[in-house]
């Protein structure tokens, strides 16, 4: 019997997430860690969002979260997404997927934003030097 495993990715700025899931007894990991030691708390949060709107399911599949790249906030993010995605896959419930969707569209759908580049003649985007003409 061949088990094959299938791969759901997320991202976030910089940050990419590969998520796995397996039926199992609710166990969660990401990088190896279980998801109830990840500090800070409020990437855990973000992290348990997803688990939260699933409801009962979360403790009917194991899932392993792989992430690097970017800050705590947006690596927590993408582990999110790649988790939304996941549990939609692996239940094929559209009202799961509603409900995800209805609580943060971006759960399910990465967020093209990015960091804007610097330029020259200011410290940062878009700010410049003040001028004075006095």
């Amino acid at each position: 019997m061949s088990t094959h495993v299938k791969l759901y990715s997320g991202s976030r700025k910089t940050a990419k997430a590969t998520a796995t899931i397996q039926a199992g007894s609710g166990r969660i990991r990401i990088n190896k860690v279980p998801v109830e030691l990840i500090m800070p708390k409020v990437a855990r949060d973000v992290i348990l969002t997803p688990l939260i709107l699933a409801g009962d399911l979360r403790d009917k599949v194991d899932i392993d979260v792989k992430v690097k790249g970017g800050g705590f906030v947006g690596r927590a993010e993408a582990a999110a997404i790649a988790i939304s995605r996941a549990l939609v896959d692996w239940s094929k419930d559209s009202e799961l997927k509603e409900r995800i969707i209805e609580f943060d569209k971006h759960l399910l759908v990465e967020d093209p934003r990015r960091k804007e580049p610097k330029k020259f003649g200011g410290p940062g985007a878009r700010r410049r030097k003040q001028k004075s003409y006095r």
